[in-house]
């Protein structure tokens, strides 16, 4: 995980597959290590400024408090962004909880609600999905 001197947890590093340009928003898909791909809806001129373009290597950034946990597969959902792993840690908080995912080729933490943690019964082991917004998940490049 790239150190970038921010409070987001969660840096993933990739290569961008492809930009689709609208007029002010644009998708940008990036393939991580893994294989896996992740999609950030990102204004049109911020890929610009960035000068994105497939090929571009990126960090991919997701603050923990936009990462959802299903404890199963989900469909029906218009959520792109899905990573099937595993619990790690959970760590319980008087209202929040921190939890720490391994998915294949690296990490994810998503910070929830201690009731959430409670009734989905998450525990280190627990099989889950990670879920994330294109529109959550920012990118920087260099």
């Amino acid at each position: 995980m790239p150190s970038m001197g921010l409070s987001i947890r969660n840096q993933l590093s990739g290569t961008v597959t492809a930009v689709s340009l609208g007029e002010v928003m644009a998708t940008v898909s990036a393939r991580l290590s893994s294989g896996q791909e992740i999609t950030a809806a990102i204004t049109r001129e911020a890929v610009e400024d960035l000068g994105i373009r497939d090929g571009s290597a990126v960090t991919l950034l997701v603050k923990a408090t936009e990462v959802s946990l299903a404890t199963g597969p989900v469909s029906g959902l218009s959520i792109r962004n899905q990573f099937p792993g595993q619990v790690a840690e959970v760590t319980m908080g008087r209202a929040m909880a921190r939890v720490k995912v391994l998915i294949e080729g690296g990490e994810l933490t998503a910070a929830i609600t201690r009731d959430a943690a409670t009734e989905l019964r998450l525990v280190a082991g627990t099989p889950v999905v990670a879920l994330v917004k294109s529109t959550e998940v920012a990118l920087t490049t260099g």
